[in-house]
């Protein structure tokens, strides 16, 4: 994209440890963009040690602690210099969620683009109280500055910004596809030999970001229903807020393994040892957990494995209109029956339908990639 050649672009995020902000930086850097990091770290891993440069750290926030939250961008609201020595002489500043617009808007300066990045709608943006009605008021105040917001789910778009925040235009939706680079190995995985399902155990992969209690209570449900038949392998962080002694809930359920945090290489071995990914989320139900489109929906069917997902929520409609995936209304009174008769050839016709699927439905293509890059550079619009 000869546009974008060189272009610099400032990338301030909510945390720079997070796996799907390097995700993103990478596709700026294929498309040829310069960039720049600078963001808070959520937990004690070296911050930034993923980039190829290094990244400028602004300090520790906490999961579910949005006073230490505030605190902390209020501080450098008020001593920006760091913020301003990155993005001095950048073309776009891109902001990850709100409290980098915040800070974006604070440093940004006059013909510099600002894009607005939100990936989740938090609950207390969706509250009818003072509180929430404040904070709907201070983003359509910033919505104002910016040049172009970005969204992982149509539904953020038309349920949210939308309907609540009156922005119609200037809305790019990016899903949460899988990377170009990783594409080969997933589509290797998804149309070759998987281990056997019916007749042996079958396995229930949770892998993420882990806050859902009730998905956990579940998942233990399940496995103790289905002693020997059914496992659940779980990976990623839990939530501190949520769950204060993960280690031990999930060692006090029989059949659930836990094996800690993963990076990006091992998504295809955790894949290849499970039939199922669970693609359920309670935490917002209602809000957040029912708009969102989430990585483990793309990821799972790249690697040929049956999402498990609820119906009436937007990861349902998307694989309803895709005709894959495992649909359900209420996960204790009808996974026991559906798992309990489920045939190896079920189980198999499941995954030819996945590997029908199009690539375009799960890896970002070059022209997407360089649609987004000319729709933040404003080479194209929303």
């Amino acid at each position: 994209m000869d546009q974008s050649r060189k272009a610099p672009l400032a990338y301030l995020v909510h945390d720079i440890n997070d796996s799907a902000v390097r995700r993103r930086v990478d596709l700026f850097i294929t498309e040829g963009l310069s960039v720049g990091v600078a963001g808070f770290h959520r937990h004690a891993d070296t911050p930034g040690s993923g980039f190829d440069h290094p990244a400028i750290d602004l300090g520790l926030t906490q999961d579910a602690q949005l006073g230490q939250r505030a605190r902390t961008v209020l501080r450098h609201l008020l001593r920006p210099v760091a913020l301003q020595g990155l993005c001095a002489h950048v073309t776009v500043i891109v902001a990850r969620n709100l409290e980098m617009l915040m800070l974006a808007l604070r440093v940004k300066q006059p013909g510099q683009r600002v894009v607005y990045e939100c990936l989740d709608i938090h609950r207390l943006m969706l509250g009818s109280g003072l509180a929430s009605r404040a904070m709907r008021w201070l983003e359509r105040r910033l919505l104002g500055h910016t040049n172009l917001v970005i969204v992982s789910s149509p539904a953020f778009a038309e349920r949210y910004f939308a309907r609540k925040q009156r922005r119609r235009h200037g809305v790019l939706l990016v899903e949460n596809k899988v990377p170009h680079r990783v594409a080969a190995q997933g589509k290797c995985l998804a149309k070759g030999a998987r281990r056997e399902g019916p007749g042996g155990v079958l396995r229930i992969g949770w892998f993420g970001m882990l806050r859902c209690r009730r998905s956990l209570e579940e998942l233990g449900e399940l496995a103790r229903r289905f002693p020997g038949r059914v496992e659940v392998l779980i990976a990623g962080i839990p939530s501190p807020a949520e769950f204060p002694d993960f280690y031990g809930q999930v060692a006090a359920l029989p059949g659930l393994r836990y094996v800690g945090p993963f990076a990006p290489r091992d998504l295809r071995d955790l894949y290849g040892r499970v039939d199922f990914v669970w693609a359920v989320d309670y935490f917002e139900a209602g809000l957040n957990s029912d708009w969102l489109l989430p990585n483990r929906l793309y990821e799972g069917l790249a690697h040929g494995v049956v999402p498990i997902a609820l119906a009436h929520v937007e990861t349902g409609r998307w694989l309803s209109r895709h005709q894959v995936g495992l649909l359900i209304t209420d996960a204790l009174a009808e996974l026991p029956g559906r798992l309990g008769s489920l045939t190896a050839d079920a189980l198999q016709s499941m995954r030819a339908a996945i590997a029908a699927l199009p690539d375009a439905a799960l890896y970002q293509t070059e022209a997407e990639r360089r649609t987004i890059a000319s729709a933040v550079l404003g080479y194209a619009h929303a």
